[in-house]
This record gives C-alpha cells, sequence and structure tokens, in this order.
C-alpha cells in the first residue's frame, strides 16, 4: 500500500503546473516585473463579508498592493472522525522520478480517486460558509486588483484559539505538534494539501491567473525549534519540502526562520525589521517583512500597546532603504474576535489602533502617514529595483542609502538613527535638518518628498453616541443558571482532569464538584483551589462563596476563601473558565489547564480532596439549551429583571432595534462585569469589563456589533453574566469619526501627490517641488465639515492636534478664510502660505497651521 500511494502522490504533484512568480535577490519578479510590495493583513473570519469590500477599497486606496490573511485551521476543520483517529501514515521522504510517476499514474488512477476522495469528503469535515468563505475573500481582493499573501500555516498563534491547531488533534495517538513526528505531519499535510487544492481549484494562484503571489508554511518556529531538540531541523526540512512539493507556481517563505530550506524565503517578524533584519539567508533571496506590528495585541487588564505612525513609517522605509522589497503591516485591519476565537485573556477587540479600526473607520493619522510613505517609495522605483546601491555616513548617526541607475535616475533615503536629536548633514552640495530617528526620502536625490517623522495628514477622534438606552426594567427578562452539585452530575473521575481535554473546547466552562461528610463542631474553615484556568468561581452547598481569576502573565492562581459546613454532606460546585485556549510555546498538546489542587483548611488539619471522587459536567444548562438563539429562548422560562440583585451566573435577555443610518454599531457594556454576548444568536464575543487595567479603567468597553447581524427591528440580544453586572446600563451605540485636525509646519515637505507620477512625461508636466505645506482635511463619506472648532496660522502649539492653543504669533483672520475654505464640505486643503492669509503675522518667524474641525 505504502508503494501505490506514493506512486498517487507524485503523480499527483507532477501533474502541477509551473509559475510566474519567481524571485531573486532584489525582490519577487510578478509577470517578469522586480516589485516593491507594501501589504496589508486583513483576516477573513474577524470580520464579516459584508465589510470585505470596504476593507479592500480602504486598504488599496491606502497605497497597498497586497492583502495578507492567515488560514484558520481549527475554523474550517473544527470536528474530525474519531474513528479515523487512530489511522496512521507515513509520509514519504523523497519524490519518485517523472519515468517513475508515469509507469505509476495507470495503477494508481483508480485507487487515488477511491480512496483520497472518500477520505477527505467523508472523514473529513469541512467549513468555508460564512466569515470562513476564503475564497470569496481572496476573490474579493482579486476583484479590486491587489494581489494576497496567503500564510497557510497551518499553525498561525496570531492570538487565535490553540494558534490555529483544532482541539481534536489532542486526541490523535502518540501526536507531538510541530515537530518531526508521523501523526502531526500527516494531518498538517492533509490540511495544507486541502488549501492548495481548493485554491487550484479556483485557480487562484498567480501561476493561473490568480492574485496570490506568496505563501506561507509554519510561522515563527525558530522561536520554539531548540525544545524539539533533534526532532526540529528535520520537521523544518520536512515542512519546506512539502510545501514546495505542492507546486502552487509561486514563492514559499517562513518567517523568524533564518535557516529556512531553500528554495523558502526567510522572513522578518518585529516592530524593528528595518534595524534588526540581518537579511536573507542566501544572497538569491529578497528581503521580505512579513509583520510589521501596527501596535500590539491587548490582553483584559492590560493598557493598550500604542505605536506611532512615525515609528512604523521609520522602520518601514529603513527596511526599503536596507534593499528590502516587501512589508506587510500586522494588523491593517485586526476587526473583531467573536464566540470564543481569542486566545488566553485576549481582548475580543483585536488590533483596534490599526491603520483601519475594528470597525473599519480610517484611523488617522496612520493610515495617511502610510499612505504618504508609499506614495513616495513608489517615486524611486525605477532606482530601486534597478540601481546601484551605495550606503555611507553623513555623521555618527546618521547615513545615506543612494539608488542610483540609468538615464541619471536616482534615489537617496537620508536617516538619522539617533533618536534624541535633530541632525544637519550634508549631501551633494545641500544642507537638510533631519528629526531624531527619521528617514528623508529624495525621489530625484535633492529634494524631499516625505520624512517620516513629519505627520502632514490629519489626526482624527472617533466618538460613541448612544442611540438606544436599554434601561427600562420593563424590556429585560433573566434566566438564572443552576448550580450543579455531585450527585446531579452523570461524568466521574477519581482526579481532576486537565480542562481543555475535558470540555473538548465545547465551552469555556467546566464544573467540578465533589461532596464530603462533616460531623464535627469546629468551625474556621477555607476553601483553598490552586488552578491553571483564568478564573473560578465557587459555591459550597449551592451558596457562592467568591471568585478569583489570574492574567495573561500569572499562570497559576489560588481562590481562598472561609466557608460554613453543615453538620453531614456538604456540596462543592467549583466553576473552572477559561478565557481562550493558549496560542503559541512548544508542546501545546501536552498544556494543562483547569483545576490542579483543592483543600479544605482549618486550624487543626488539612484535608485535600484533589486525588478524590469528582462530578463533572461540561458547560452551563444555558448553552445546552442555545438559549442565546431565538428559538432556544422561545423554549426557555424566563421571570421578569429583578433589578434589585444582580445575582452571578445569570443570562439576560431584551431585544433592541437596529440604529439609523450606516455608521458602525456597538454594545457599551461598561456596567457589566464577565461573560460572553449574543445578538440574534451570533455571538459578539467574550467580554470582561470588570478586569480593569493598573489605571483603573476597563481594557474593552465596547463591543462589535456587525451591521450584518442585525434586522431592522426586534434583534434578540442575550448575555451570560458570570458576576454581578447590571444590564440595565447597556446601550446601543453607534460609532464615527467626529473630529478632524491637521498640523503642519514650514518644515514639512507638501503632499507627495504634488510630485507628478512616473507614467507621466517631462515634456507635458513638471514636478511642483515648490508647493508649499497644506493642511487636508477629510471627513467620511456622507459627513461635512459643518464646524471650525480651532485655526490659527502663525505658532500655534499642540504639535499631535492634542492640547493645542494660540502661540505669541497668530493671523487673526485664520478662522474665517479655513471657514470658508472648509465648511460645508467633505475635503478641504488650506496651504501654509503669508499670502494665503492676507499677509506675515510675524516676520522672520517660522510658522505653523492648526485646524480642528467638526464632521456632522
Amino acid at each position: 500500500m505504502d508503494m501505490v500511494w506514493l506512486c498517487c502522490l507524485f503523480a499527483l504533484l507532477s501533474m502541477a503546473h509551473g509559475g510566474n512568480v519567481t524571485y531573486d535577490g532584489r525582490s519577487l519578479i510578478i509577470n517578469g516585473e522586480h516589485k516593491i510590495l507594501f501589504s496589508g493583513e486583513i483576516h477573513y473570519p474577524r470580520s464579516t463579508p459584508q465589510m470585505w469590500p470596504s476593507l479592500i477599497a480602504k486598504a488599496r486606496a491606502g497605497g497597498l498592493d497586497v492583502i495578507q490573511t492567515l488560514v484558520f485551521w481549527n475554523l474550517h476543520e473544527p470536528q474530525f472522525d474519531q474513528a479515523s483517529l487512530s489511522f496512521s501514515f507515513s509520509l514519504p521522504h523523497t519524490y519518485l522520478s517523472h519515468d517513475n510517476a508515469n509507469i505509476c499514474l495507470f495503477v494508481c488512477f483508480f485507487f487515488f480517486f477511491f480512496f483520497f476522495f472518500f477520505f477527505f469528503f467523508f472523514f473529513f469535515q469541512f467549513d468555508f460558509s460564512g466569515r470562513r468563505d476564503i475564497v470569496r475573500f481572496i476573490k474579493e481582493v482579486q476583484a479590486q486588483g491587489l494581489y494576497v499573501s496567503l500564510r497557510i500555516g497551518p499553525f498561525i498563534q496570531g492570538e487565535w484559539a490553540y494558534g490555529g491547531l483544532p482541539i481534536w488533534l489532542r486526541d490523535v495517538p502518540d501526536i507531538v505538534f510541530r515537530s518531526d513526528n508521523e501523526p502531526f505531519k500527516y494531518h498538517m499535510w492533509r490540511f495544507t494539501t486541502k488549501i492548495v487544492k481548493m485554491m487550484k481549484s479556483e485557480k487562484l494562484f498567480a501561476s493561473q491567473g490568480g492574485p496570490i503571489i506568496l505563501s506561507q508554511i509554519e510561522n515563527e518556529y525558530q522561536l520554539v525549534e531548540a525544545a524539539f531538540g533533534e526532532k526540529g531541523p528535520p520537521y523544518v526540512k520536512w515542512a519546506a519540502a512539502m510545501a514546495v512539493g505542492l507546486q502552487t507556481g509561486v514563492p514559499w517563505v517562513m518567517c523568524k526562520q533564518s535557516d529556512a530550506p531553500d528554495p523558502v524565503i526567510n522572513a522578518c517578524n518585529g516592530r524593528r525589521c528595518g534595524q534588526t533584519f540581518v537579511g536573507p539567508n542566501s544572497p538569491t533571496k529578497p528581503a521580505i517583512w512579513t509583520e510589521n506590528w501596527t501596535s500590539f495585541y491587548q490582553v483584559y487588564g492590560g493598557e493598550p500597546d500604542m505605536r506611532s505612525a512615525e515609528d512604523i513609517a521609520y522602520q518601514a522605509a529603513l527596511f526599503i532603504a536596507k534593499k528590502g522589497s516587501y512589508v506587510n503591516y500586522y494588523m491593517y485591519h485586526g476587526g473583531t474576535n467573536f464566540g470564543r476565537t481569542a486566545s488566553k485573556y485576549v481582548l475580543t477587540s483585536y488590533y483596534d489602533q490599526a491603520p483601519l479600526d475594528e470597525y473599519g473607520l480610517i484611523r488617522q493619522p496612520k493610515w495617511g502617514h502610510l499612505k504618504e510613505l508609499h506614495a513616495a517609495i513608489k517615486l524611486c522605483l525605477k532606482p530601486l529595483l534597478s540601481g546601484v546601491h551605495s550606503t555611507f555616513p553623513l555623521g555618527q548617526l546618521q547615513e545615506a542609502y543612494v539608488f542610483k541607475g540609468n538615464s541619471e535616475k536616482c534615489a537617496a533615503f537620508l536617516v538619522n538613527n539617533d533618536n534624541e536629536r535633530n541632525a544637519t548633514v550634508h549631501y551633494e552640495n545641500s544642507t537638510y535638518e533631519l528629526p531624531p530617528e527619521s528617514v528623508s526620502i529624495l525621489p530625484d536625490c535633492k529634494i524631499v518628498a516625505f520624512n517620516t517623522a513629519k505627520v502632514g495628514t490629519e489626526y482624527t477622534t472617533r466618538s460613541m453616541k448612544a442611540d438606544q438606552n436599554l434601561d427600562s426594567p420593563d424590556k429585560w427578562e433573566e434566566y438564572k443558571e443552576s448550580i450543579p452539585n455531585f450527585d446531579k452530575t452523570s461524568w466521574r473521575a477519581n482526579t481532576l482532569l486537565e480542562q481543555m481535554s475535558a470540555t473538548k473546547d465545547k465551552s469555556d466552562y467546566l464544573w467540578y464538584t465533589f461532596r464530603f461528610q462533616h460531623e464535627s463542631l469546629d468551625t474556621g474553615f477555607a476553601l483553598k483551589v490552586n488552578s491553571l484556568a483564568h478564573a473560578l468561581h465557587a459555591f459550597v452547598n449551592g451558596k457562592f462563596i467568591g471568585s478569583a481569576h489570574g492574567s495573561h502573565s500569572k499562570l497559576f492562581f489560588a481562590l481562598e476563601k472561609n466557608v460554613s459546613l453543615i453538620n453531614g454532606t456538604n456540596h462543592v460546585s467549583l466553576l473552572s473558565v477559561m478565557a481562550g485556549l493558549p496560542d503559541s510555546g512548544s508542546f501545546l498538546e501536552r498544556r494543562v489547564t483547569g483545576l490542579r489542587r483543592v483543600r479544605i483548611l482549618n486550624k487543626n488539619d488539612v484535608e485535600d480532596f484533589t486525588n478524590y471522587t469528582w462530578g463533572y459536567q461540561v458547560g452551563l444548562s444555558g448553552e445546552k439549551l442555545n438559549i442565546y438563539t431565538e428559538q432556544g429562548s422561545s423554549n426557555i422560562q424566563w421571570r421578569r429583571f429583578g433589578n434589585s440583585n444582580h445575582q452571578r451566573l445569570t443570562w439576560y435577555k431584551t431585544q433592541f432595534d437596529a440604529p439609523k443610518g450606516n455608521d458602525p454599531v456597538a454594545l457599551n457594556l461598561g456596567s457589566m462585569g464577565k461573560g460572553e454576548a449574543w445578538v440574534n444568536g451570533q455571538s459578539i464575543g467574550r467580554y470582561w469589563v470588570s478586569f480593569l487595567t493598573p489605571e483603573g479603567s476597563p481594557s474593552q468597553t465596547w463591543y462589535n456589533v456587525p451591521r450584518s447581524f442585525l434586522n431592522p427591528k426586534g434583534n434578540l440580544l442575550v448575555l451570560l453574566e458570570e458576576e454581578n453586572g447590571n444590564p440595565l446600563g447597556i446601550s446601543v451605540d453607534t460609532v464615527s469619526i467626529t473630529r478632524v485636525c491637521g498640523r503642519v509646519t514650514s518644515s514639512y515637505p507638501p503632499p507627495v501627490i504634488s510630485w507628478v507620477g512616473q507614467n507621466q512625461t517631462r515634456s507635458k508636466h513638471k514636478k511642483k517641488h515648490g508647493r508649499r505645506p497644506k493642511v487636508q482635511l477629510r471627513c467620511p463619506q456622507r459627513r461635512k465639515i459643518s464646524k471650525i472648532l480651532f485655526a490659527s496660522f502663525g505658532t500655534p502649539f499642540g504639535g499631535d492636534c492634542e492640547n493645542y492653543g494660540f502661540g505669541r504669533c497668530h493671523s487673526s483672520n485664520s478662522r474665517t478664510i479655513v471657514e470658508k475654505a472648509c465648511i460645508g464640505r467633505r475635503t478641504c486643503s488650506i496651504p501654509l502660505s503669508s499670502k494665503y492669509f492676507g499677509g506675515d503675522p510675524c516676520p522672520g518667524i517660522p510658522k505653523a497651521l492648526l485646524v480642528e474641525a467638526i464632521c456632522a
């Protein structure tokens, strides 16, 4: 049988076609052309199909060439036929010659089509519907004229539950994830092959005329490789050979894998690849940056990790200056971790600080500043791709990266690596002022078109406006979750079970129950529980006694509470809660969660119940009843809301109408504690408002409700509240950009659009290098500038449009002139010009212009 399978596998591979995407030491080569590419990460399941066209269009308008996405194995194959888990198979390590393949074709023809398709479509249950429809997503990218980078993994990490691996992999006998292990390699090969075959069948690889120009296998493996010892390096080689053997016709990459085997390209991930990437591991491979982090993911209890537009642009420009050719922003749109898809402690909102925020709104200045960067670099394409590269110092911490091509084509990147001081540098008989940690881009080696530290684009302010306050007790109903005791459970074990293995990720919740006899008159007892889960709610004899939780950085936590015992049988019920599965690290299949030790303490004795007879219940009764759906909800005996006592483990239900208009919708859950919310049966994710940051505020208050989840009237809202939150404080809000602000100084370059594109000839056009810096304001669609809040031509302070005010020099007619130019318009542009403002209010002093406006 092994020989037949070898024949079949190679015959299948030998039928694939070659491609028209190649590479050399400079860049990817698409249809014979070298390319400098900017990419943005957008994950199809973290938004909705209705949002995809707008997200992709905004990415394209921001100057991107590529949309990059992960592929989510556990989303597409959540279940696996248990009968086939014991199926074992040794994958071939070598391939047959073409001559042998021709001989084998006839031998395996019948066997292949019967066995292969029977296995793929009977045993393996795949789901590509709705938000999982990766083909629809890629075709939408293609329809808008962009390329695709497909990160198959299939281990992806991505702050996604279990790093994208299906939970059923834990039950495969003798499996060791991400190592030279036959069971894991078989399932990894099977899923990777499934995705590649799907893409081929839809003709989506560039070699078939489609948009996919890159694929990725594995993800940041070198971070854990040493843990696998001698099983690590062979796995890397196998993964590369397996991927290349699928013959997609496009290159494969491995990120953070400096020894990626040829012909796989090693790529960089991180914030500072412009400084830290040592380069490709072969002179024939291009420099690729697969993750330029636009902020960082946030966890419950953690403050947001902000990253400025200036720093993102600085690192990207530096990477290009050092002959980088592909930069991907992770994330360009983060979106939402709907349902229970987030990894441990990770917010439902994902990378909200990206250039497109969670709701798909443009976040300025990141979006606009990066757009200007892309435009400036694309003015340099000819010398960048065909010119001679040279580097020389301009000072102790300053340097020039110059590309000189034929026909006097020249581009220069002037870099100041000093992160504290301005630098004055001399280059080609001219003097340039470089702000700290910045890059100036000179598309003709003379005039600065863009500086990474000078943000000439606008700043925007996002606002949440209450559309409906759900504050009427008459509109709410509640259902109290039952507290099971040992006698009401049917699953027994004489030890504490590991939680992930017990729940199979069917629920965040696992009840641990036990009973014991107590006939003493002693008092002063305490229950102590040690846990590796994320939260715990404890009940003794049906009475709540306390809760505890861990944190993203604290694996173990303990609950210790005084308890009152009764003479006779005492029942202890412990609800162990996961707030996401782990997503990274070695040996995920061995990861342990749940309760680890349970004791009853008093001053005289310690009774350990760890190895005792326990009763278990997976999930909550409301979950099993599908209480959050229309049908399940109708089968429940709800009771009127009691606003005097908000009990733990209570389900709440109400209805609301969709807000009018097209603005995004969010639930303000600031009055709640911890739980999960559903709208019309679709989970909008976990909430944990009560887990405060060190500054004393919730990590997330608003929760995205996509418009496609809503009906015009009567939307069903159901919440499971674990703590004692008050649903009367919930509101249905709309999300919009209400304020726009811009600031430029006389040292800023004019907008990059003032340069004539490379496709326009000198005989018809001139490059207008002398154009002035401008404040450019733009309201979102269907909104116009209704009011000017502030305008000053002179020396206003407030570099980032916050805490601004008039300086010593101010043109008194600033507001009048700006109002005339902007009121009633969606966009307006005001040049930094004394003539425009009717004269110079303070001659000899460098000027600035700051304007803030309301969009209505």
